[in-house]
């Protein structure tokens, strides 16, 4: 892969293309930063954490934040409506990775501020409510959804495992989630992940320097590599959705790693890898908004 923005991210994360500007957007969460790159670069200063996004419509992003979910305006970079406290109530925790889902909602995954063990949760704000869907979660990561929107993905990158779960008609969990893939048996650290318009899933791996083909049945397949070990988030967009994007980060990379890695924190991209699909839109509609 190849450096698409060289701005360096400590922990850069939340890569997403907005389809309708034709723009991507990703985080520096411990940066308080919001970047994009589209006709211009933007650099968007945050009053606190910020990890993941969604879009609303072409001027607006849902973004969350380590205390809450909240409405952003782009042009103006401002904050504009607050929708709901995210465990506002524990300063222990924050916002880790989330992505809109298939049918106008949005899951957000939550992780103690030292990755404490079990601290983390993941839940589901749709309709104007929020709902926690799982705990005992550690680093929450690879949220991503099947295209029909039968299927949800999540991994807890402490321990290595990704995980799916069957989705019922208005996109809540039909079951309990059951093991997909085994990474830690492989050495390996899911971080974020998209899914593809076959239902592949790209993952990307921490301390591995790559995001990882994975079937639509589990299978661990070819790798593409990146030059910096932490491989955060991966996004598909560009033209027909057949560009990959990841971006990646410098967080506990000691000066000498650094040395051997001076791009790492920068955002990549490779093109004519994919087949993506456009992200689904957050439906602030469904929140009681008339705008």
């Amino acid at each position: 892969m190849n450096p698409f923005d060289d701005r360096i991210c400590a922990l850069g994360e939340g890569a997403l293309w907005h389809p309708e500007r034709q723009e991507l957007f990703w985080f520096d969460v411990t940066g308080r930063r919001l970047l994009s790159r589209g006709h211009d670069a933007r650099e968007i200063a945050l009053p606190e954490m910020c990890s993941a996004a969604a879009w609303i419509d072409r001027d607006r992003l849902l973004v969350a934040s380590e205390s809450c979910l909240s409405v952003l305006d782009i042009a103006s970079g401002t904050f504009t409506r607050r929708l709901c406290d995210l465990e506002a109530d524990n300063p222990a925790t924050r916002s880790n990775d989330g992505r809109a889902d298939p049918r106008g909602g949005f899951w957000i995954g939550t992780m103690g501020r030292n990755a404490e063990p079990g601290e983390g949760a993941i839940y589901r704000y749709h309709a104007g409510e929020l709902h926690r869907l799982f705990g005992n979660v550690s680093i929450p990561n690879a949220i991503c959804f099947a295209p029909d929107g039968s299927r949800a993905y999540f991994a807890d990158t402490e321990r290595g495992l990704l995980f799916r779960v069957s989705l019922d008609d208005g996109g809540w969990p039909a079951g309990e989630p059951e093991l997909f893939v085994d990474f830690a048996a492989a050495g390996l650290w899911p971080d974020g992940a998209v899914t593809l318009a076959d239902g592949s899933l790209r993952v990307a791996l921490w301390g591995e320097g790559a995001v990882v083909a994975v079937s639509p049945d589990g299978a661990i397949g070819a790798f593409h590599r990146l030059p910096a070990p932490h491989a955060t988030c991966p996004a598909s967009g560009g033209p027909g959705y057949r560009t990959l994007f990841c971006t990646s980060a410098t967080q506990g990379l000691s000066p000498a790693a650094l040395g051997h890695a001076p791009l790492s924190g920068a955002t990549f991209f490779l093109e004519d890898i994919c087949e993506g699909k456009p992200e689904p839109a957050f439906r602030l509609d469904l929140c009681g908004d008339t705008e």
